[in-house]
């Protein structure tokens, strides 16, 4: 597909860069030299000069192939005006970061409609809701749902001592529909084999059936209580998304915010919240308003060297769970391994959110995880797939793909070898990103 980004900040250039390791036709827009400049040095993608909402400009590029346009630069309203233009020149999919929530009340939808916006994308609104989801699983370090919620993968810690430790995956007694399909270990994904067995302080992807994945989601972690009371680092628009949608989910939550601005105005917002103005790096602060008892510690500060170090405070003092927000996606192993629970990029959930609605094909959905060192693809098995009507063991995947469920005539199953992919099945992939591309040549005859 041939798609246009405008914009070449950090969400532009994961999109970019995503795209075009799935073989999409790639132009990007940008006014910026030097943004620009990283682009070209970077990534194998067409780079124009110029302002990503001009009729013109997109004239000149020529709108009669172009299947989708991602507006995400800095500005709300150059992104609007950008979808608004191509889908006027004829492009069938638009899509517009906005984080002004006047544009995306109530009537967003009839707004968008109006704008010729088939999809808002909000960056903050994303990586809160995707922060609240985790936190209703105690034991999760990420939570993400397929095939219209009837899929879900969880991601767990195996905490130390484990008696599971050691053990082949072929030998685990997990419930029915669920199978292991990734390892994280020291920074490094494994598409695991029946032989390959699950360490201490190994992260661990199940996929499987939703309720038979909501069974099982203790069983290879510590006993954890429900999260509770909730002490949130950081009143930005992340801070204030997410304290005014755990607040409405009945959680007892503490801000703490050094804007006093901030401060005042998340304080008119809230009902039940406790908002205080000071310094979030003040360990006598701290120690005064509990931070070691609560359930969970988020740090949302623009400075990833301070939700660190927070973090790092919260766990000493006793905190059960501790959230840090970065800004550069190549922290996040090194603050994971360092002892903080759950580290996320707002860049790559946003990168991540939009990936999803751009379908190639087969395919349905793409998701990333651990700041993209794998991939989940979801994708229908349709009349003429190389995947049709075939046993798993036949059909000659790229070597770290693991087919792990299948949605068919509403029911989940977890395949083996002798499964046979029937036309109308939706399957969830779990796969290395190297090998994402792959898939996709082998569904067009490529591969």
């Amino acid at each position: 597909m041939k798609i246009i980004v405008v914009g070449a900040g950090k969400v532009g250039f994961t999109l970019a860069q995503r795209l075009a390791q799935e073989e999409h036709d790639v132009i990007v827009i940008e006014k910026d030299d030097e943004r620009r400049s990283i682009i070209e040095q970077n990534l194998d993608v067409m780079t124009v000069d110029g302002n990503g909402a001009s009729p013109q400009l997109l004239a000149d590029i020529g709108m009669a192939d172009v299947g989708m346009l991602i507006a995400v630069t800095d500005s709300d309203e150059v992104n609007m005006i950008a979808c608004l233009t191509a889908k006027q020149a004829g492009v069938p999919k638009t899509i517009a970061r906005v984080r002004n929530m006047e544009y995306l009340g109530e009537n967003s939808a009839k707004f968008g409609n109006m704008l010729g916006i088939d999809m808002f994308i909000n960056p903050e609104m994303v990586t809160a809701l995707e922060i609240a989801q985790i936190l209703k699983t105690p034991a999760a370090l990420d939570v993400e749902d397929f095939a219209g919620g009837k899929v879900r993968m969880l991601e767990v810690k195996i905490r130390h001592n484990s008696p599971l430790s050691g053990l082949p995956i072929k030998t685990l007694q997990l419930p029915d529909n669920v199978l292991v399909v990734g390892i994280l270990r020291k920074g490094k994904m494994i598409i695991p084999h029946g032989n390959d067995s699950i360490a201490d302080m190994d992260s661990v992807f199940f996929l499987g059936e939703r309720e038979a994945i909501f069974n099982m989601e203790d069983m290879f972690t510590q006993k954890r209580t429900l999260v509770e009371r909730i002490f949130i680092v950081g009143a930005g628009r992340i801070g204030r998304h997410l304290t005014l949608l755990l607040e409405k989910s009945g959680y007892d939550v503490k801000v703490v915010e050094k804007d006093r601005h901030r401060c005042e105005e998340l304080a008119k917002a809230v009902d039940k919240s406790m908002i205080i103005c000071g310094d979030g790096t003040d360990v006598e602060l701290l120690t005064e308003e509990g931070i070691g008892q609560y359930d969970a510690v988020i740090c949302l500060t623009d400075d990833d060297k301070l939700n660190l170090l927070v973090a790092l405070m919260a766990k000493h003092f006793g905190a059960q769970k501790t959230f840090a927000r970065v800004g550069r996606p190549e922290y996040i192993t090194l603050m994971e391994q360092v002892g903080v629970d759950v580290v996320f990029s707002p860049r790559l959930l946003t990168a991540g959110a939009i990936l999803r609605s751009v379908r190639r094909g087969d395919i349905v959905s793409v998701t990333l995880f651990e700041g993209a060192k794998a991939e989940a693809v979801e994708l229908d098995v349709i009349e003429g797939s190389p995947l049709a009507e075939r046993p798993i063991r036949e059909i000659k995947f790229p070597r770290r793909v693991l087919v792990g469920a299948i949605v068919r005539n509403g029911h989940t199953l977890v395949p083996n070898g002798d499964t046979i992919l029937q036309v109308g099945d939706r399957v969830v992939m779990f796969t290395l990103p190297d090998d994402a591309a792959k898939i996709l040549d082998f569904l067009e005859g490529r591969g």
